[in-house]
């Protein structure tokens, strides 16, 4: 019988407060069907309350887990380390009015941005000077270059993030998402770090 089992650990993972956390959860696993099986339901984690938003399931951790019930077995690791599994507790309901003050808070920020911006670089007057230079008249209301630029200005926002509420406009991830996507690797790396900090630390103190 092959004992070779081939594991890669996921790189995160949501799971509910109560939740008891098997192999198969956290690791895409490769084996012989009868061992594949019996790892994949193999317990390495329950939900505790001092575990509170994240626990960091680390290689080690489950290389030692199978080891203490199948010690023959050898396994060869690919891909990330650890497994940052999120806990995710029930959301409350929101209310309308806070998600309206929300809204509205970002609406007349955003708005107050775009005003200043353009009054720090004079949009004003470069719609006065650029329609003077095509028609040869002054007119400190031109209107028609201001509305097309205020509708390109909306349209160019919406190719921007990529997004029309909620249907994206194409594959392409958007600068705000992959502004997101890092800071996520970096919060992901942060937890690894400090998880190891804090059991080094426990082991220091026995």
């Amino acid at each position: 019988m092959n004992r070779n089992v081939y594991l890669r650990l996921r790189n995160r993972i949501e799971v509910k407060a109560d939740a008891v956390i098997k192999l198969k959860d956290v690791a895409k696993v490769v084996a012989e069907d009868e061992i594949e099986q019996k790892l994949n339901e193999q317990v390495l984690h329950k939900v505790q309350k001092h575990d509170k938003t994240f626990h960091v399931i680390d290689v080690i951790q489950v290389i030692e887990s199978i080891h203490r019930i199948h010690p023959t077995l050898e396994i060869n690791t690919f891909g990330p380390n650890q497994t940052i599994v999120e806990i995710v507790y029930p959301k409350r309901n929101l209310s309308f009015i806070k998600f309206s003050f929300v809204w509205l808070l970002l609406f007349v920020g955003a708005a107050i941005a775009i005003m200043n911006f353009h009054e720090d670089v004079s949009m004003q007057q470069v719609h006065v000077r650029l329609y003077r230079i095509l028609t040869g008249e002054r007119n400190l209301k031109p209107w028609i270059l201001q509305i097309p630029y205020s509708i390109g200005l909306g349209l160019g926002m919406v190719l921007f993030f990529n997004h029309v509420f909620k249907k994206r406009i194409n594959e392409e991830p958007s600068p705000l998402e992959v502004e997101i996507f890092n800071y996520q690797m970096n919060i992901d790396q942060y937890l690894s770090i400090n998880e190891n900090k804090e059991s080094l630390k426990k082991n220091d103190e026995y």
